[in-house]
């Protein structure tokens, strides 16, 4: 069993030599992190003056009811008494309970000194109910338009996740335990941990585990080849898995922002693999990670080069013209746009999972679509051709930060200790670039405009499965509800459990997370959950049934021809 106790004293003292080498690395990679300073950005991706100007506004749209504002400061110093009594009762020696405790699967308090030593407990309870009190000013408080509560919600949570005391070293008795264990050697080493991160462009926490994945041989590792490509996409075509498969092929689209295979990660949880092992004809498309040379390379380009070249491909390697297509978060959005634009008959039938196409509710994404981050975006855009991968990967960052920043902070820089392997995080990690004209074209048209809610902007007959994820924090399900009623043909809603990412790699092997359906399409979003049936284990045999709803004629399976190069091919490899 572990011993919790924080002030421990070492049995040994710490390895000469290993503190020697902590320093050297400190040493080391200070200087490192020291040169790449010394070359300031020419433009930033964002307005660094729109978290002072949101609670500024927050502010200044509190205090015209200074009322309501009195009477929240007696409510919260009403609390404070009460955490103040039970610390004062439990330092007396008398078993107390807690005034607040963390939210279910919050990890950051899990060691047992959280709650076993009085000094860290009251820390965590004060911050807990700190952070409580603070919330709900900004989500109550009345008079407060909903821009600026918005912003003023996702700068508070982000404040609030930096200023946990799991960060600091000093107030963590995980980290204290284990520098007074070590020698300091822990602290040591992850200041050059630390000073690491800093000289990398991105400047985020390197999250490090001893183990790596390798495209093609435990990631993407779905035998196929390479049958088409352009300036901006290959088109992978899977090798059969049974002597049979549908006659329809079905067509992958994924989202730029990162790579395709999400839905390829390890054998046992990749879609890929198992809609392959389905019957399916599958092919995927691999956009480029492209470079300041595509940055004219603008949304309409992203569509005739991106599904629609591939729906002509694939007519030409299978001889089938009607196809089922299908994409994923933003590939989701552009798959609903082919479909408007592909001539009659070209798409059978048209999946999207966490996709939106209604872009008026977009919670606390709407944050960055303040014009004045629009227009520091804009100037980086100009200046750069791109938006690299590392500043997207900030931006998803940052709006989960506990468990994309904070956590790899905690276990590298205080800690000194690896993560443990991670297939998702490998992913997400291998972001991609975006152009600057598509990016501009998409702020501009589908975010500020709204253009797909314009009549007869996803005009079409074809009939589409929209499937949300219940915990998505980047599509909130809800307003992909109100999205699909934006769909021409006769479309039914799945939700999923889980959330964006993790609730797509949803095996049946797995029997988790659980699916709600409901064929009957209301007014509001709730409504629909209120009369929905839910069901055990993964929407996949759900999303499968659909597919093949219509007959489920086979054919003798189809082996990719014309090959380029085999699966997972070079676009997915750029760095």
């Amino acid at each position: 069993m572990t011993d919790s106790r924080v002030w421990k004293l070492p049995e040994t003292a710490p390895d000469p030599a290993a503190l020697a080498a902590a320093w050297g690395r400190v040493i080391e990679n200070g200087l490192a992190a020291l040169q790449a300073g010394a070359t300031p950005a020419t433009s930033l991706a964002f307005d660094p003056a729109a978290p002072a100007r949101a609670m500024a506004d927050f502010t200044a749209q509190l205090w015209s009811n200074p009322l309501a504002l009195l009477q929240a400061s007696q409510a919260a110093a009403s609390e404070w008494m009460e955490l103040w009594g039970a610390a004062a009762r439990r330092g007396a020696g008398q078993a107390v309970e807690p005034v607040i405790a963390p939210e279910r699967g919050d990890r950051r308090f899990n060691d047992p000194a959280w709650s076993e030593e009085p000094v860290f407990d009251y820390l965590k309870q004060a911050y807990l109910l700190a952070a409580r009190q603070a919330t709900d000013l900004v989500a109550k408080a009345d008079g407060i338009d909903e821009a600026t509560r918005t912003r003023a919600e996702f700068y508070t949570q982000a404040w609030l996740a930096a200023l946990s005391p799991a960060n600091f070293a000093f107030t963590n008795p995980e980290a204290i335990r284990r520098a007074i264990e070590t020698g300091s050697i822990s602290l040591l080493s992850g200041l050059a941990n630390l000073l690491a991160d800093a000289a990398t462009e991105a400047k985020l926490p390197v999250r490090r585990a001893s183990a790596g994945f390798a495209l093609g041989k435990d990631l993407a590792a779905t035998p196929g080849s390479v049958v088409f490509q352009n300036e901006l996409m290959q088109l992978i075509q899977y090798a059969p898995a049974t002597e049979t498969v549908f006659r329809r092929p079905l067509l992958y689209v994924p989202p730029l922002v990162n790579k395709y295979y999400l839905l390829d990660l390890q054998p046992k949880s990749s879609l890929i693999r198992w809609l392959v092992e389905q019957g399916h004809t599958l092919f995927v498309i691999s956009w480029i990670n492209p470079g300041p040379e595509l940055a004219d390379k603008g949304l309409d380009d992203y569509l005739a080069e991106g599904p629609l070249a591939a729906l002509d491909a694939i007519a030409k390697a299978t001889g089938e013209k009607a196809v089922d297509l299908f994409g994923f978060c933003m590939g989701g959005t552009l798959a609903a746009m082919a479909t408007a634009r592909a001539a009659p008959g070209r798409v059978a039938s048209l999946t999207t999972i966490g996709s939106m196409f209604d872009f008026a509710n977009m919670g606390q994404w709407a944050t960055f679509r303040e014009p004045a981050q629009l227009e520091a975006m804009e100037r980086h855009l100009e200046a750069r051709g791109i938006m690299a991968a590392h500043e997207l990967q900030t931006l998803f960052s940052v709006v989960r930060a506990n468990d994309l920043i904070w956590s790899s902070v905690v276990s590298h820089y205080l800690l000194d200790q690896e993560a443990p392997p991670s297939d998702i995080l490998h992913w997400f990690a291998d972001g991609a670039n975006i152009p600057r004209a598509f990016l501009l074209d998409w702020a501009k048209r589908i975010l500020v405009a709204n253009e797909l809610t314009r009549p007869g902007a996803l005009a079409f007959d074809t009939p589409a499965m929209v499937i949300s994820l219940k915990d998505d924090h980047v599509s909130a399900w809800q307003a992909t509800y109100d999205g699909a009623k934006l769909l021409g043909g006769q479309t039914r809603f799945l939700l999923g459990g889980s959330g964006h990412n993790a609730g797509v790699i949803n095996p049946p092997s797995a029997n988790r997370h659980g699916y709600w359906t409901n064929d009957a399409m209301p007014a509001a979003a709730e409504q629909w959950l209120e009369g929905a049936t839910r069901h055990e284990g993964s929407w996949w045999p759900e999303w499968q049934a659909w597919l093949v709803r219509d007959g489920a004629a086979k054919v003798k399976a189809r082996k990719p021809k014309n090959e380029i190069e085999p699966a997972p091919g070079s676009y997915v490899r750029m760095r």
